[in-house]
């Protein structure tokens, strides 16, 4: 296989195009030949904008036609694919558990299902079609359900999210690859495996997530939804059994290997673990608020006069503060919608969420300051938590129970938003007009203020007066972490900490890694239950 990079081509170029620059590089008959995209991405940095292609060609006499040429950007390459792990001998007594259907629990629970291992998934929330209609009546009614809502149930918090699926977890072994192509498989669009930033949308999502889980079934798996897991049961710190419960019974599973893939917001099961000895540490995360501005906006000040002719653009913001704190942009939506991602009572917690076609009126992002540790005033592990909730139930406060807004301009007067500019709230849930100084502490505030300000050298007028904001984004990642070694258990053996939640994450992909990595754990030790 020959991998070429850098072929820059004009925004409307066609395939024909693309297979005419190769068959030029490569100096060889365009019927020659095949190929795939490997990578396309978007060169904005110069006014004539170009996009950019790395392509695996495959051809006869490879090492004779680069031996012929001197191009840096031609080579061969291996184009490896991820190797499923040799299982070990260790006899199962009983099926692994794994708790959460987040991209972490399913996709360790659909590798252990392909090799034989029946897992049984345990999932506080609904299935994805019932749990989409519970979160549609909570952003008309505000009427929440705490155990199945826009952090908890099949799918996790990605579910109702951009979708992104880029990562910056570099993986020699493929697990990169393998997620994307297993999205692929089961109803995402193939671009996903080679553009640079890639998404999947959140209606796309739904339905793909769901097909893993109908082949997980398939392959022996099962899912119990609606079931929460109350404790852990554990003798000379070796696992024995969980505890379970319904809205119907109570139950007792015997098992010797537990998942915990519970997502960084179940935080009851957290303080329980903590209960339970688990060993964990507080850890910095991120929070502040989402920020909007027209889409057009966005596009003219990225791609100028072919704003019109490239897909929505996005943006990645970030400063340092004199203060040693850090401000950046997270988890930006071109096209997107702010949502209301509360999960627990009188508390406001938002999110960004976008559709597969990125078309809404408004980009949105996270705008979110540093936290680390020593601003907790609670200094257990779950000093974060408290961090968090306390914030969150005063957005509650502000926003009178729905998503509390203010306009930049006024949040720098310290002032409550009385009316709109030019634009308008995108948003999953009804909102209120606010002042967010009145939920943070005063270095989070200050901090947001030259953080937006400092922006509009790089994005012109992003610090206009009428961009809307709201909050408060405080789940931007776990703020705690649960201690593993290098067999990926805790201190209790037989419980594997997985994924967003447990600390070793922080999106949709590298969560569904984690997952494959904890399945090569549990393989590694354990023989299949079946051939």
């Amino acid at each position: 296989m020959i991998r070429i990079s850098q072929i820059k081509l004009p925004i409307n170029h066609t395939e024909e195009d693309l297979s005419k620059q190769i068959s030029k590089l490569l100096k060889v008959n365009k019927d020659n030949f095949k190929y795939r995209i490997s990578k396309k991405s978007i060169d904005a940095r110069k006014e004539d904008i170009k996009y950019i292609y790395t392509v695996d060609v495959e051809i006869n006499n490879e090492k004779k036609i680069i031996s012929k040429i001197n191009n840096k950007n031609i080579m061969s390459t291996d184009n490896k694919k991820y190797e499923f792990i040799t299982p070990g001998e260790k006899k199962l007594n009983h099926r692994p558990v794994i708790v959460g259907s987040g991209p972490a629990g399913l996709f360790c629970a659909y590798m252990l299902a392909i090799n034989g291992y029946e897992p049984l998934v345990i999932e506080r929330g609904e299935k994805v079609d019932e749990r989409q209609k519970t979160v549609e009546k909570f952003f008309e009614t505000g009427i929440l359900n705490p155990e199945s809502n826009i952090q908890f149930g099949e799918g996790g918090a990605g579910t109702f999210s951009d979708g992104k699926l880029n990562t910056m977890v570099k993986d020699k072994f493929h697990r990169n690859d393998f997620v994307l192509d297993t999205f692929v498989k089961f109803g995402a669009d193939e671009k996903i495996t080679y553009i640079n930033k890639p998404h999947i949308g959140t209606d796309v999502l739904s339905k793909v997530i769901k097909n893993i889980r109908l082949e997980t079934i398939r392959l022996g798996g099962s899912f119990m939804f609606g079931t929460r897991f109350t404790k852990c049961n554990y003798d000379n710190n070796v696992l024995k059994s969980i505890d379970i419960e319904t809205k119907n019974y109570k139950e007792t599973i015997p098992c010797e290997v537990l998942v915990l893939a519970t997502g960084h917001s179940s935080r009851d099961t957290f303080k329980m673990l903590y209960d339970s000895k688990l060993i964990m540490e507080p850890k910095a995360f991120a929070i502040g608020v989402r920020i909007e501005h027209k889409q057009k906006q966005i596009n003219d000040s990225q791609y100028g006069i072919f704003s019109d002719k490239l897909p929505a653009a996005d943006y990645k913001l970030a400063t340092n503060l004199s203060n040693g704190r850090g401000v950046y942009s997270f988890c930006m939506c071109p096209g997107g919608y702010v949502v209301n991602s509360s999960s627990e009572l009188e508390s406001t917690a938002v999110n960004g969420m976008s559709y597969s076609k990125r078309d809404g009126e408004n980009a949105n992002s996270a705008m979110i300051v540093t936290i680390t540790p020593d601003d907790f005033k609670d200094k257990t592990p779950l000093g974060g938590i408290e961090y968090q909730r306390v914030l969150e139930k005063a957005a509650y406060i502000e926003g009178k129970g729905r998503i509390p807004v203010q306009l930049f301009g006024d949040f720098k007067k310290n002032i409550k938003t009385t009316e709109l500019g030019d634009v308008n709230p995108q948003m999953k849930g009804k909102y209120e007009f606010s002042n967010l100084r009145n939920i943070f502490p005063e270095y989070i505030s200050e901090s947001l203020i030259q953080g937006i300000d400092s922006f509009a050298s790089k994005i012109k007028n992003y610090n206009r007066y009428d961009a809307v904001m709201s909050g408060v984004e405080s789940r931007t990642s776990s703020p705690l972490r649960i201690l593993r070694d290098e067999t990926f258990e805790s201190n209790i053996k037989g419980i594997y900490p997985c994924g967003e939640g447990a600390g070793y994450a922080g999106g949709i992909t590298s969560a569904a890694m984690d997952g494959i990595k904890v399945y090569e754990a549990i393989s590694k030790k354990y023989a299949p239950l079946t051939d």
